[in-house]
């Protein structure tokens, strides 16, 4: 009897425990789900007075309101449809007319997609061009070798202003306007070796590299000074021109004189040096290349006094 008490009593237990509630907690990460119902921005109010097919609810997501806040005060900034529907050019500039790769090319191609544009570098070597290509008007530095270019235009840089490199050895190019570089005023360096230049055009005074190597320059195709104001000029390659005579003066700033293979014979004893004053000291001009010329530098023994180092060339 008293077993059946036991088990009676125990079995009691038991269901009240299992239908007791539970009491504890539970802790959320977000400080937000822990907002009273009536602290809420936007609280629903149930009226029991009121049909439910009279109450009008937005189904939805409450946000905090700070969130809301955020969403709130975020500046709205729409892009017009004219902004998004222009593409633009690689250097950043409008393509309206000119196709989203440049402008076209005298082939109808554009020019970025003819060449190969990098950032601000124009890459047209090999491309059998017979013309300067329309560049972007943020190119830097240009690379149009091994075409088939035979003159170069007035217009054919203008409006470049960033330029600094123009490279355009080996083509045909026999005939340059005078003022095509000209008005380049970033222009560093001209590459215009293995032509067919007779006349050198006007040059930047900001050029530091000079090659025309390789042309038909001959007597007449250097300008009388041509070089005197180029203060910045560092390296000069006239080889292979069929020259008689070094153009002169020559800038102060000047390193390198490359000068062989032509046809010069004779040379002055104030070529490099200042007849007048024996402490004058030409320190840049270390590298002066004469070799292939019918000219005998032991000669003029006084032309290079000022000199660090002694021409390249023939002794005898």
């Amino acid at each position: 009897m008293q077993t059946f008490i036991n088990i009676f009593l125990g079995f009691f237990i038991f269901e009240s425990v299992g239908a007791a509630p539970i009491t504890d907690t539970i802790t959320y990460d977000s400080d937000f789900y822990d907002i009273p119902l009536e602290e809420l921005p936007h609280p629903f109010v149930y009226d029991e007075n009121k049909q439910f097919d009279q109450v009008k609810a937005k189904i939805g997501t409450a946000l905090p309101s700070i969130i809301q806040e955020i969403y709130s005060s975020a500046p709205l900034t729409e892009e017009t449809e004219d902004e998004a529907s222009t593409p633009k050019l690689i250097d950043g500039s409008s393509a309206q007319g000119s196709g989203v790769l440049g402008l076209q090319t005298q082939d109808g191609l554009p020019t970025c997609l003819l060449c190969t544009c990098l950032g601000t570098t124009v890459y047209c070597d090999d491309r059998e061009l017979d013309a300067v290509p329309p560049l972007p008007k943020k190119t830097t530095y240009f690379y149009s070798r091994y075409n088939r270019i035979r003159k170069i235009s007035r217009n054919d840089f203008a409006n470049l202003n960033n330029l600094k490199r123009i490279d355009l050895t080996a083509n045909f190019i026999s005939d340059i306007h005078k003022d095509a570089f000209r008005r380049l005023l970033q222009l560093q360096e001209l590459v215009l070796r293995d032509n067919r230049i007779r006349q050198l055009p006007e040059l930047p005074s900001t050029l530091t590299f000079l090659d025309v190597s390789k042309n038909r320059l001959g007597h007449k195709g250097i300008r009388n000074e041509a070089f005197k104001d180029l203060n910045e000029l560092q390296h000069l390659y006239i080889t292979d021109n069929n020259l008689d005579h070094i153009p002169l003066p020559l800038p102060e700033s000047l390193q390198a004189l490359h000068l062989q293979n032509n046809n010069i014979q004779e040379m002055h004893e104030d070529t490099f040096c200042k007849m007048r004053d024996f402490t004058y000291v030409r320190k840049a001009l270390e590298d002066i290349r004469l070799d292939g010329n019918p000219i005998n530098l032991s000669k003029t023994p006084y032309a290079y006094t000022c000199l660090p180092r002694l021409p390249v060339g023939n002794l005898i």
